[in-house]
C-alpha cells in the first residue's frame, strides 16, 4: 500500500475552502432568519388591526343594542303612561256619571217624597187647636173652605188605612173620611167628603185624587177637614199647617 504524500500548500487551500463554506453557511442562516422576521412583522400588525376593528365593531353593536333597548323601554313606559291616563280618564268619566246619576236619583227621591196641598182654590177657616162650640175639644185639624166636589188629593204617597162613612171609624162628626199611612210613619186624614175614590189597602201617589170635598158630618158648610196624625186614630193629631211647612209646603 502506498502512502498519501503530505503537500502543505494543497492542505491550506482545502482549509480555506472549508472555512469559506462555513462562513457561507453561517451568514446564509442569519440572512434567512432576518428575512423570516421581516415577513412576520406585517402579519402581526394586520392581526392587531383586525382585533382592534372587531373590538370597535362589537362596542358599536353593544351601544346600538343598548340604545335600542332604551328606546324600547321608553316606548313601554310611554304606553304604560297612556294606558294609565286612559284608565284615569275612564275612572273620572265613570265617577262623573255616578255623581250625575246619584244627583238625579236624589232629585227624583226628593220629588217623590215631596208633600203637596190637599186642595187648591181654598180659603183657610178653622185652624188647629182653635176652640169653639162646634167641637167637644179643640179643633184637631185645618179646615180648607172649598165648593162641594173639589178634588181632594193625597198630600203624600201612602196606603189607605181607613175609608168610608162615620169618619172611616173615627166617628160621625167627620162624615165621610179617608186616612192614609205614609212612609215616614205619619198619617193624614181627609174628612166631610162628598165622595170617596179609594178603598182600604190601596196604594196612592202624592197628588193623586182620592176623594171629592163635601159637607157631611158635623159641618157648618162645604169644606175639607185635614189632619196630620201620629197614629191612624183620633186623638193623635199634630198641627198640620206647621207640619206641611216643615215639608216645604206653605198653605
Amino acid at each position: 500500500m502506498s502512502q498519501r504524500a503530505n503537500h502543505p500548500a494543497r492542505n491550506a487551500v482545502v482549509a480555506l475552502a472549508a472555512a469559506g463554506m462555513g462562513a457561507a453557511m453561517v451568514f446564509g442562516a442569519g440572512a434567512s432568519a432576518v428575512a423570516a422576521e421581516a415577513q412576520s412583522a406585517p402579519l402581526a400588525v394586520n392581526t392587531a388591526s383586525a382585533v382592534a376593528a372587531q373590538a370597535k365593531a362589537q362596542s358599536m353593536a353593544a351601544q346600538e343594542a343598548a340604545a335600542a333597548q332604551a328606546a324600547k323601554a321608553q316606548a313601554v313606559k310611554a304606553q304604560a303612561a297612556a294606558v294609565k291616563a286612559a284608565a284615569a280618564k275612564q275612572a273620572a268619566a265613570k265617577k262623573a256619571a255616578a255623581a250625575k246619576a246619584a244627583a238625579a236619583k236624589k232629585a227624583a227621591a226628593k220629588k217623590a217624597v215631596s208633600w203637596v196641598k190637599p186642595v187648591t182654590g181654598y180659603k183657610l177657616t178653622a185652624s188647629f187647636a182653635q176652640g169653639g162650640g162646634m167641637w167637644t175639644n179643640k179643633h184637631s185639624g185645618q179646615d180648607f173652605a172649598v165648593p162641594v166636589g173639589t178634588p181632594v188629593k193625597a198630600a203624600h204617597s201612602g196606603v189607605v188605612v181607613k175609608a168610608g162613612p162615620n169618619g172611616g171609624g173615627d166617628g160621625p162628626a167627620y162624615g165621610n173620611a179617608v186616612v192614609l199611612k205614609h212612609p215616614n210613619g205619619t198619617y193624614s186624614q181627609y174628612a166631610h167628603l162628598s165622595k170617596i175614590n179609594v178603598k182600604v189597602g190601596a196604594k196612592v201617589k202624592t197628588g193623586q185624587v182620592i176623594a171629592r170635598s163635601g159637607n157631611t158630618g158635623n159641618s157648618s158648610g162645604p169644606h175639607l177637614h185635614f189632619e196630620i196624625r201620629t197614629s191612624p186614630n183620633y186623638g193623635s193629631a199634630l198641627n198640620p199647617a206647621k207640619f206641611l211647612r216643615s215639608e216645604g209646603v206653605s198653605i
